[in-house]
């Protein structure tokens, strides 16, 4: 991440799902009233201007970027089907008794503050870079603030989401929690990612899941984008903003069990590859952990590996 300069991908996701709102059938994939919620935001926030805004909903937009839907295949249409798979793991994990969401690296992201009036009695948070956090406050401030709606602003690239949850009075880390990281992991170190969903684990109640997205390692031992793997990871890397973090397939179920979850890809709804990204969910192991009781320091985070 850029030192002090907002998200461009999250920027181009926010724009992208306007995008995907203006293409035919969408609408039976994206979850209701995100594509109004976003290009507001956007415009309010001032992450992009009015017009940018009003483009990117345009039909010759979906054209445009189905056009050049080839370095990424797929990746258009996978960005509507990630939002939806995010929401439904939300909304099933509070019907199963949930009382804390916790969007990681929510960019704009408008989830937490469309069904925080829905879901009154459960408490939001969302943790993202400061430079794109300050934005997206004054985006939420202008369209109207949520009384359970928190916004926290840390890099989880350098700070650990422990000390983050523990500066923020209204987390309950004996909560049953639904973790939601969506396109964010590939950005950050293999150490900070292992932290992440150990320290999850740690700060969470019996009963907690996360829902996460990632990108597999490819046989090079990079992330794997594709055909146009090395085009990519050089695109992303020159905007400052490069994927750092992969994972085989067939070894995340170990690397969930190490860190304190276990894999339930039965409670995904949908499997598979999406664009270049796999979803995937897990539930917070029995053990030690279910106390809700926080390694002592220098436990909580060994140092992690590429797998």
């Amino acid at each position: 991440m850029r030192e002090n300069k907002p998200s461009k991908t999250a920027c181009k996701v926010a724009l992208n799902v306007v995008t995907l709102g203006a293409k035919p059938g969408m609408e039976h994939i994206l979850p209701p009233g995100i594509v109004e919620a976003t290009a507001n935001l956007l415009v309010v926030s001032s992450a992009a201007r009015a017009g940018v805004v009003r483009k990117a909903g345009s039909r010759r937009m979906v054209s445009v970027r189905e056009a050049f839907d080839w370095t990424l295949l797929g990746e258009f249409d996978a960005i509507g089907a990630r939002k939806a798979f995010c929401e439904r793991q939300v909304r099933n994990g509070i019907g199963a008794g949930a009382a804390q969401v916790l969007v990681l690296g929510a960019g704009y992201d408008t989830m937490g503050w469309r069904l925080a009036p829905e879901f009154s009695g459960v408490n939001f948070f969302e943790i993202d870079h400061p430079a794109t956090a300050r934005l997206k406050a004054r985006g939420i401030e202008a369209m109207g603030r949520r009384d359970n709606l928190c916004l926290v602003a840390g890099d989880l690239g350098k700070r650990k989401l422990l000390d983050l949850l523990k500066d923020t009075p209204s987390w309950d880390r004996r909560a049953r929690t639904i973790i939601v990281a969506e396109g964010l992991l590939m950005y950050l170190p293999p150490e900070a990612v292992r932290n992440l969903f150990r320290q999850g684990a740690a700060m969470t109640g019996v009963g907690s899941r996360i829902a996460f997205t990632c990108v597999p390692t490819g046989a090079d031992g990079r992330p794997d984008a594709g055909r146009w793997t090395g085009l990519v990871l050089w695109i992303f890397k020159a905007a400052g903003e490069p994927w750092i973090w992969s994972i085989r397939p067939e070894a995340l179920d170990l690397f969930l069990e190490e860190t304190g979850w276990t894999h339930t890809p039965e409670l995904e709804g949908a499997t598979g590859q999406h664009g270049v990204e796999f979803y995937g969910v897990a539930t917070k192991s029995p053990g030690d952990s279910e106390t809700g009781e926080v390694p002592p320091p220098g436990q909580e985070d060994p140092p992690g590996q590429q797998v």
